[in-house]
């Protein structure tokens, strides 16, 4: 058997339905909101499943999150795709940002910067990045990150501006997530 015929791997997915969750974060400070994801108590994302980030600590101002890279995490160079890892960085800096809201504010990424600093692969282990917001004001925060490897190596660091915003009127998110659900069964 050559390289181009290896054998194929598979890897199954399973997530929760968001729209419960995204119903409880109305009612929830966004500190709130991520310790219930933290501790079990609401699911994370399906883009948190589906990568296989772990929220680590969460603190006003401060999320980490965790990741064990793995092969389906592969550019074709053999290294973590530069697109995974600023998934996760954006995650921790939004969420860090989230975490400085009451409830029903929520908030978008306005732009995000990446420095890739080294590869990561299988062998570098878990990785944690950390987020934490450097300004937060009325309309915007300002988050930074970084991502290390249990030895504290640097893997890349990365920026933010993330714009807080109001849900709109009468729920209409939340119902507009409940009725997408619906619609795929």
């Amino acid at each position: 058997m050559d390289d181009a015929t290896a054998a194929e791997r598979r890897k199954t997915v399973s997530w929760r339905d968001p729209a419960p969750a995204l119903r409880a974060s109305f009612g929830l400070s966004g500190l709130g909101y991520l310790e219930a994801m933290r501790d079990g108590r609401l699911p994370v994302p399906p883009a948190a499943a589906l990568i296989g980030i772990v929220v680590a600590e969460v603190e006003e101002g401060r999320v980490s999150m965790r990741l064990a890279p793995s092969e389906e995490h592969y550019n074709p160079l053999g290294s973590v795709h530069g697109g995974i890892i600023a998934t996760l960085l954006d995650s921790v800096m939004g969420c860090a940002a989230h975490s400085t809201l009451p409830a029903r504010r929520g908030y978008t990424t306005l732009e995000i910067k990446v420095n890739y600093l080294r590869a990561v692969t299988v062998a570098t282990g878990e990785v944690t990045a950390e987020g934490r917001v450097v300004h937060a004001g009325r309309r915007s925060a300002v988050a930074e990150a970084r991502l290390t490897d249990a030895a504290r190596r640097l893997y890349a660091t990365a920026s933010t501006t993330c714009l807080f915003v109001d849900p709109p009127a009468g729920d209409a998110l939340g119902a507009s997530v409940a009725a997408g659900a619906s619609d795929r069964r």
